[in-house]
């Protein structure tokens, strides 16, 4: 009570102390949940991103473990971790992948499609904008096209009309779209450009992958370049894509190679995911097995 006076009286860090010491000697796992979810509240007013970061996983962990809730109850704590990691994904200089990493596992992910489906625009986001997390956009599209009956926004439109319709007329009307949504949404206002700047390689890269000679001046106009900037640029996309092309400068055409994976980078593509499955194996595991006190060895019940 103590702890929620000082929370409501604005003195968040008195809160939050509080609040650790009263889950350190408190007895209770749903009074200690309780005083977890108040002092994550805390952190994050406080903008303590390292420590409410730590908090989420703690709470991540107890929803997870079954313990104290029902499915039903699991399902509502979920979406609500969900909610409010959004301060810390979009604030930490490591959220881009642990939102991620944490909406793509497959408890929080059916969460997402069972009653919170405008996620989806946060987790796309995020894929958007880490260009090293690039591997899960299939996975991305194949949910965006799963729940397209039941939501869809510019930037779900936008990753649509690029990698599956392959509608780049479209694509480039719904990014305009997406940059006064990103703008107005308060968690994405700060990163507008950085996904802007994003989508747009993901367009041109697309569309070399796609056609095998393109025309440098229609790629000029699009772009608001003369010939010899837009050239530049090209050539910049081409280095940093990875891209098999050459110039013909004289005929102003971009002649593409066949693009393919080495056998190197099948395998790094294949097995980036591994880890988020490997765990969520081992808990499905651990979650319906027993522990013989003999061996100490688990036995599935």
């Amino acid at each position: 009570t103590f702890a929620k006076f000082q929370f409501d009286c604005g003195n968040y860090s008195g809160a939050a102390e509080f609040l650790y010491h009263y889950r350190t000697l408190c007895t209770s796992n749903e009074k200690g949940f309780s005083a977890l979810w108040g002092k994550f509240a805390a952190d994050i007013l406080m903008q303590d991103w390292e420590t409410a970061i730590d908090d989420m996983a703690r709470l991540k962990e107890i929803i997870d473990s079954k313990t104290i809730f029902t499915p039903l109850v699991q399902l509502q704590q979920r979406m609500w971790l969900m909610h409010w990691a959004l301060f810390v994904f979009f604030n930490h200089e490591n959220g881009r992948n642990s939102i991620i990493d944490l909406f793509f596992q497959e408890r929080y992910m059916n969460a997402i499609q069972t009653n919170a489906h405008h996620l989806l625009r946060y987790l796309a986001a995020a894929v958007v904008i880490n260009t090293r997390r690039r591997n899960m956009l299939k996975d991305l599209i194949k949910v965006i096209q799963q729940e397209a009956h039941a939501y869809s926004d510019p930037i779900t439109e936008f990753l649509e009309c690029l990698f599956v319709r392959y509608d780049f007329e479209g694509a480039q009307v719904k990014l305009r779209e997406c940059e006064k949504v990103l703008q107005n949404d308060f968690f994405l206002a700060s990163i507008w450009e950085e996904f802007v700047e994003n989508a747009r390689l993901f367009i041109f890269e697309t569309y070399c992958r796609i056609h095998q000679c393109i025309d440098i001046k229609m790629l000029a106009e699009k772009l608001n370049m003369d010939n010899d900037n837009a050239e530049l640029w090209i050539v910049k996309l081409i280095r940093s894509a990875k891209l098999q092309a050459k110039i013909d400068s004289k005929a102003g055409t971009v002649i593409m190679g066949t693009q393919h994976l080495g056998i190197y980078e099948q395998i790094i593509e294949k097995t980036r995911t591994l880890n988020i499955r490997s765990y969520e194996l081992a808990s499905n595991v651990m979650k319906h097995s027993t522990f013989h006190p003999s061996t100490g060895m688990p036995s599935l019940a």
